[in-house]
């Protein structure tokens, strides 16, 4: 049985959809990473589980009990969850043994020695042993998530979410709430982290799901997700690609205009000179070998230009469609004297790859420089 089962799940916020038929299983130890851009539903998802949000449709299963039913009994199937935010909402006028052993004693009926030496076994694991008797003003943001992560351990919940657990901190303490997470993964709890590290969604998720377009809209293990996307959006996430666009109908088009633009868009994503020069050199002499090849004078023009440039590794494809006759500017036979076709001998010495296709009356060029 599944300790997690979402089904068509929607939820939005006056009249605007943010989660559309969303469905997952998640079973008991499995660790899951949620990822993806700001406004993409990531935390509202989170927060449906543990029914913060009440969604407009959907169920929502918890170890087996649905937990938006009419009739469900919210708090006791909220004791199999615990929740740890970006800010850490410790009891400001508790230290930090009342505010690990408040709710055992009242809600699990612990003894207060019983509580207290869970409490020092789980502050033993995070190294925090020293601080018991310290106030949450005492703390660093860094220990006062871990604190926080332990109150919730102390309800012996069968399942963890996490909401961007380390967007709240210094950068220099974002290691350490890391660091505790990592052993928790170790002892095969059951856990949801919506987070923006992506070498730590890596090192620990056993799956991890992209969300963008209201919902999950790619998942897969680490190594496909951040290796191998398939779908544009995780792709552009994935890689941070940036995107220019231009559209020409005309062959007396504004080229200075055009590479105005190609000059604006590398200098905002911090393209050195020499990869500005390559681009507008590639787009131009590719356009005026096209107007050669696929028009005849009194054709009309439809050409599109895209470029992607990757801010991960630093790599740039220009993709450049015509529609039109089919045409390779590529397949030509050039010798060293050809002034003809002197831009594709240009673009040849400037480019890592060049690729050509034709489909649907379309002609596809993609350089990679």
């Amino acid at each position: 049985m599944s300790i997690i089962e979402v089904r068509n799940l929607y939820k939005s916020f006056n009249g605007v959809e943010i989660l559309k038929n969303v469905n997952l299983k998640v079973e008991e130890g499995e660790r899951i990473a949620i990822i993806g851009g700001s406004g993409g539903g990531k935390s509202v998802f989170l927060r449906c589980l543990e029914l913060l949000e009440i969604p407009d449709n959907g169920e929502i299963f918890i170890n087996g009990q649905e937990i938006t039913a009419p009739n469900a009994d919210i708090d006791k199937i909220r004791q199999n969850m615990g929740m740890v935010y970006q800010k850490f909402h410790l009891f400001q006028h508790l230290n930090v043994m009342e505010n690990l052993t408040l709710a055992p004693i009242k809600l699990l009926k612990m003894s207060k020695a019983e509580a207290e030496k869970k409490a020092i076994g789980w502050l033993e694991k995070v190294s925090l042993t020293s601080k018991k008797f310290s106030y949450p003003n005492e703390l660093s943001g860094g220990q006062q998530q871990r604190i926080a992560i332990c109150r919730s351990l102390m309800m012996n919940p069968k399942l963890m979410l996490f909401d961007e657990p380390t967007s709240a901190l210094d950068p220099t303490m974002v290691g350490e709430v890391l660091a505790t997470i990592r052993m928790l993964s170790k002892i095969k709890l059951t856990m949801i982290i919506v987070t923006h590290e992506m070498n730590f969604a890596k090192e620990v998720a056993d799956r991890i799901l992209f969300f963008a377009d209201h919902g999950i809209y790619e998942q897969g293990t680490p190594k496909q997700i951040f290796d191998n996307p398939q779908k544009p959006l995780t792709v552009a996430f994935i890689h941070k690609l940036k995107f220019f666009h231009y559209d020409i109908y005309d062959k007396n088009f504004d080229l200075i205009q055009m590479q105005g633009k190609i000059w604006e868009f590398a200098e905002k994503y911090g393209l050195n000179r020499k990869q500005t020069f390559n681009l507008q050199h590639c787009c131009e002499e590719s356009i005026f070998e096209i107007f050669d090849g696929v028009y005849k004078t009194d054709e009309k023009i439809n050409i599109s230009i895209d470029i992607e440039y990757s801010e991960s590794n630093k790599q740039t494809e220009i993709k450049i469609a015509s529609i039109g006759r089919q045409y390779n500017p590529f397949d030509v036979d050039i010798d060293d004297d050809d002034t003809e076709h002197l831009g594709i001998m240009i673009i040849n010495k400037i480019a890592q790859n060049v690729t050509y296709e034709y489909n649907d009356n379309v002609n596809l060029i993609k350089i990679q420089i």
